[in-house]
């Protein structure tokens, strides 16, 4: 995917974000991601990812929606999916977060709706709502496991058909749900997630 492909204000956010430094610890966390996509795109195999989180309702949402746009924006085929240890729903300000970042969103009404995230006038948009990770749409083999979460890392040991976990754990933006600092909040979460997903994919050879 060239770059102009992306929406004109998505784009605009991502050059914003590329220029935010991954402090040196972060960059430790992130290196087992890198070399797993590398070594799967050396290969020529599948790289399919899937973001695990408790609720499967903020964090997973945002990393599986961040890493589609920006792989295509690197031009690295990827299948990205998300899932919980329970299944909620994909939480309304993690929703209105991405809309600011440029992304558009098509929202359903009802309990768990199905909300369709589109990046791109040329791709079909990420269908999102909250599931287990091992629901039967999610993959169920050679697919690396990425953990955003600390409470979902330590009650999932084992995540069975995955050729890979990973332990990215990022803060939760569920505490100031309800207070004044909820959309700054949420959108420090999600410019954290997409800088270090840039960060991931801009060093793919």
């Amino acid at each position: 995917m060239k770059k102009d492909m992306l929406y004109p204000e998505l784009l605009e956010k991502l050059n914003r974000l590329e220029k935010l430094e991954i402090p040196t610890n972060r960059k430790k966390v992130l290196k087992p991601f890198i070399q797993y996509v590398q070594k799967r795109k050396d290969a020529g195999d599948s790289i399919i990812l899937n973001f695990i989180c408790t609720h499967n309702s903020r964090r997973s949402q945002l990393g599986q929606v961040w890493a589609k746009a920006i792989s295509a924006n690197y031009n690295i085929e990827t299948d990205c999916y998300s899932g919980g240890t329970e299944e909620t729903e994909f939480f309304t300000n993690a929703i209105k977060s991405l809309d600011r970042a440029g992304f558009r969103i098509q929202t359903e009404e009802g309990k768990n709706p199905k909300i369709k995230v589109h990046f791109s006038e040329n791709e079909d948009p990420l269908v999102c709502y909250s599931k287990v990770y091992d629901a039967p749409e999610n993959p169920s083999e050679n697919f690396a496991a990425l953990m955003t979460c600390s409470h979902a890392d330590e009650n999932c040991p084992f995540i069975a058909g995955s050729s890979a976990r990973i332990s990215l754990d990022y803060n939760d933006p569920k505490e100031y749900d309800g207070t004044p600092l909820a959309s700054q909040k949420y959108d420090e979460r999600s410019d954290q997630i997409a800088s270090e997903m840039i960060y991931v994919f801009k060093n793919i050879k």
